[in-house]
């Protein structure tokens, strides 16, 4: 019933926030919680030291493997955020007296890109925001002709976090490649679920995180291919290769690596079916939605749809008080107050961007749970556009 919190479990449909820790990466991480709990050492340490450096090392390698790379091109961070910062400021430090200060970034990437663009704005860089058309794609002609003998960087990321728009990042590193300029890209949802082999790709920095395929929070990676110029991001020890000091998060590093070894391409396929389930009983059965990114070239977990007439945020709500757990591009969800950025970055008014809800799937769900979404969605957003002064314009349109 509407308004009464359904029995049971809560279903969880917003693992592109984060995933619920899969048992069996616990499982790897435990040992180096309680037993070798020491820090890594040099073989010239003790040996529970040693013990937790090859675990670390072991740990990187199976990660640079899965992005194509050699273990010593693969650090560790706390996370994608983290990745993201160094890769730009890194590369922007690194750089900024060698070349003049121009980078590129796309207008829709996720805050720790943009933000961290906007910050070297504010000393003195100059940054091109590049426009994606109505399905979130960046125009390449648009990036080529963008590109300067300034520029040191572009940052495009290989998925979209809230529409799932999957990028042309081998076409975008083949431009960047041609004119001389570092490619990054932010692959935190994309990681294990989407290709992406450095061998093949010319791509120099690559963000990933473990918090999006049930490993643990506050791990993450990032790529370096070998030569990248880059800026050291935390000052301390030699730890990280020398690109980043501090006491290595080993339990992290296990459980990354474990949740990486975890992953099928069956159960990519799973996710995949269930985003299309749920894409073509919503459009089919709840009027006036909108599929916000693309059908095809999209992350195989990502459903995005705007429910026009109703805001995004009373949805969110009543889906709560059934027990769904989803998230909205609704302003009044936002710290900043301010709708999605990406909504309207694909040309999406205010109307559409406050009626937005992304659905994001994980290990732990089942079509069981597309379906009673799919019901429960159905039955409140009838209520509340005959309650909502929005809805006499859904009227208008039916007329």
């Amino acid at each position: 019933m509407t308004g009464k919190k359904m029995a049971g479990k809560l279903i969880y449909l917003d693992n592109a926030a984060a995933t619920r820790l899969d048992e069996r990466v616990l499982k790897a991480m435990r040992p180096y919680l309680f037993d070798t709990f020491a820090v890594a050492t040099s073989e010239f340490g003790y040996s529970q030291g040693i013990e937790a450096r090859d675990a670390l090392g072991k740990a990187r390698a199976v990660l640079a493997n899965a992005l194509g790379a050699a273990p010593e091109e693969f650090i560790f961070t706390s996370g994608s955020t983290e990745s993201s910062n160094i890769a730009i400021k890194g590369v922007a430090l690194a750089l900024r007296k060698k070349k003049d200060k121009h980078m590129i970034v796309s207008k829709i990437e996720d805050f720790p890109v943009l933000h961290s663009a906007q910050a070297m704005e504010s000393q003195g860089f100059k940054v091109a925001y590049l426009d994606v058309d109505g399905e979130g794609f960046v125009d390449l002609d648009q990036l080529s002709d963008s590109i300067t003998s300034e520029t040191i960087l572009v940052s495009i990321q290989h998925a979209n976090q809230e529409i799932g728009t999957i990028q042309d990042i081998e076409a975008v590193g083949s431009i960047c490649r041609e004119k001389g300029v570092l490619f990054h890209t932010d692959a935190t949802h994309t990681f294990t679920r989407v290709p992406l082999d450095m061998k093949k790709i010319a791509v120099d920095l690559v963000t990933v995180s473990a918090h999006t395929i049930h490993g643990p929070k506050g791990i993450g990676g990032l790529c370096i291919r070998q030569g990248t110029q880059i800026a050291k991001w935390v000052d301390g020890g030699f730890q990280e290769f020398n690109f980043r000091a501090g006491l290595e998060n080993i339990p992290g590093a296990i459980g990354f690596s474990r949740a990486v070894e975890l992953v099928t391409p069956e159960e990519t396929r799973h996710l995949q079916e269930m985003r299309d389930h749920l894409i073509d009983r919503m459009l089919a059965e709840i009027p006036h939605s909108t599929l916000n990114g693309p059908r095809r070239k999209r992350l195989p977990q990502n459903a995005n749809i705007t429910f026009h007439f109703v805001e995004g945020e009373s949805i969110t709500l009543h889906l709560d008080m059934r027990g769904f757990a989803v998230s909205t591009g609704s302003a009044c969800f936002s710290r900043s107050l301010e709708a999605s950025h990406v909504i309207s970055g694909i040309g999406g008014d205010h109307e559409r961007a406050h009626g937005s809800i992304r659905f994001t799937f994980g290990r732990y769900n089942s079509m069981k749970d597309v379906d009673a979404v799919v019901q429960a969605l159905g039955e409140i957003v009838e209520e509340l556009r005959s309650i909502s002064p929005l809805g006499k314009n859904e009227e208008k349109e039916d007329a």
